[in-house]
């Protein structure tokens, strides 16, 4: 089978449907990869620390006032621009359901009422942090933080690379 093309300037639901694509004819047999489950693991544990530590730092409710009192959120519409078919083939692999339509107009595609439906996110949505958190939020804990989202980063990369380079073996001509 040859692997079909996507782009990043695709539309959303056009990566959307690439992924789901792969995911119904590949994902079981990636998860049986030991490499790829392995990764798999470690970036739910590495989400979970992360965003525990958001939590705990109160970068969390920050964002959550933000967005609810005083309409400000830095979701926008837009944001999913950012993503690509292997970024969203990797949230089918941790079990996430990607959205048929965009929740709010002036959201990201990947906003719900309770935040980011996305396991595995974009460096950007994972790293970025606005004046008024660097301002509220003590130096130190921002740094333990970004310790934490650092090793996150890093599996996700070493995943999506893994991931290309097995599907792209099993499809070649």
């Amino acid at each position: 089978m040859i692997l079909d093309k996507t782009s990043l300037s695709d539309p959303v639901e056009k990566k959307i449907a690439w992924a789901r694509g792969c995911h119904e004819n590949f994902g079981e047999a990636l998860l049986k990869e030991e490499r790829i489950s392995r990764l798999v693991l470690d970036l739910k544990a590495a989400v979970y620390t992360s965003r525990r530590e958001m939590a705990l730092t109160g970068v969390v409710d920050i964002c959550r006032r933000c967005d609810r009192e005083e309409g400000g959120s830095c979701c926008g519409a837009g944001l999913e621009n950012r993503y690509d078919g292997w970024m969203l083939l990797i949230n089918l692999l941790m079990g996430v359901r990607l959205p048929e339509t965009r929740a709010g107009e002036k959201d990201c595609f990947f906003l719900s009422k309770n935040g980011c439906i996305l396991t595995a996110r974009h460096v950007i949505c994972i790293n970025y942090l606005c004046e008024r958190i660097t301002r509220l939020i003590e130096p130190g804990a921002i740094r333990a933080m970004r310790d934490m989202e650092g090793r996150e980063i890093n599996i996700l990369f070493f995943l999506h690379e893994e991931m290309k380079r097995v599907l792209r073996r099993w499809t070649r001509p």
